[in-house]
């Protein structure tokens, strides 16, 4: 997931900055996912981690929701690209469902006193969140490579 993320960035890199930076947010959830996976074992010492982690991945999603989907859609219009807003139609739908199913892992983990209570659950959770948002990261490299290639094509 962490290479993929690496070469998402230096595929679309510099076509846009809010772009980059939210390649480079999703960069560090994938690590801070990592760090949290290795951990094996969970304490109640680590559910100010988890809680960041959890509040990481609404900030990342609400990016996408709120910015970045809306910017692609403006970007695809303006360069006249149906195919790229057909393809933004189909894919929300399928991201909405990841996006889902992140909210559900905050309502779980947000908070100091449900995380704590299900700290036996949560290798569980993280491993079922991982396949989910691997799902969610090739919807969004679908819709940035289909808008760069417009791009691609339009100014060249």
């Amino acid at each position: 997931m962490l290479e993929r993320c690496k070469s998402a960035q230096e595929r679309w890199g510099g076509v846009h900055t809010l772009i980059d930076r939210w390649l480079q947010q999703r960069r560090t959830l994938i690590e801070t996912y990592i760090r949290l996976r290795e951990r094996g074992e969970f304490t109640p010492t680590d559910t100010p981690n988890i809680q960041l982690f959890a509040e990481m991945l609404v900030d990342y999603v609400s990016v996408g929701h709120f910015e970045i989907y809306e910017q692609l859609a403006h970007e695809a219009k303006d360069f006249h690209n149906d195919e790229a807003l057909k393809l933004l139609h189909e894919l929300l739908p399928e991201i909405q469902s990841t996006t889902e199913i992140v909210l559900e892992f905050d309502d779980k983990y947000g908070t100091k006193e449900q995380c704590n209570s299900l700290l036996e659950e949560l290798p569980f959770s993280l491993q079922a969140l991982a396949v989910v948002m691997a799902e969610r990261f090739g919807y969004e490299d679908r819709l940035i490579e289909e808008l760069h290639e417009a791009h691609s094509e339009k100014s060249a």
